[in-house]
């Protein structure tokens, strides 16, 4: 094989690792993001569900598990809301709604952007995959043609 073929299969085999690894990342990032979707999609259900409820009603509170506890419903139309960093306030169920459909909203950007970035770095896996395999079946050629 050319020095030349040589150094560049050294190039993509490295860049084809470093691709891997960055594909990995996306796949990973893609759970969590679904993990957080799925756990918002579980608090709006909640919501929508408190719609029906009055004071004084009793739910099933989960607590982990697939367990839950009885509660008797003080105040319906308040909802603690984490913030973030720890911090959570009081809001109306409505906006507790929109603070949560909001939220689901950027997650579906956030996973789209993830998807975008996942297939281009799977095409890029791809091309660069055909190009080593083209440069090692040309050394094999030239191998077999100089052993003949």
């Amino acid at each position: 094989m050319a020095s030349k073929d040589e150094e560049e299969l050294q190039k993509l085999s490295v860049e084809l690792r470093l691709l891997e690894q960055t594909a990995e990342a996306l796949q990973s990032r893609m759970g969590m993001v679904n993990a957080a979707a799925n756990d918002l999609m579980y608090a709006q259900a909640a919501l929508e569900g408190l719609d029906k409820e009055t004071d004084k009603s009793e739910i099933l509170v989960p607590i982990g598990g697939t367990s839950y506890i009885r509660a008797k419903l003080e105040n319906p139309d308040k909802v603690i809301v984490g913030m973030g960093a720890g911090v959570s306030v009081e809001k109306t169920r409505v906006e507790a709604k929109e603070i949560v459909k909001k939220r689901l909203e950027d997650m579906e950007k956030t996973r789209k952007s993830i998807q975008e970035q996942y297939t281009q770095v799977a095409e890029r896996i791809n091309n660069d995959r055909r190009r080593a395999e083209r440069l090692v079946a040309a050394a094999k050629e030239k191998d077999t043609q100089e052993n003949v």
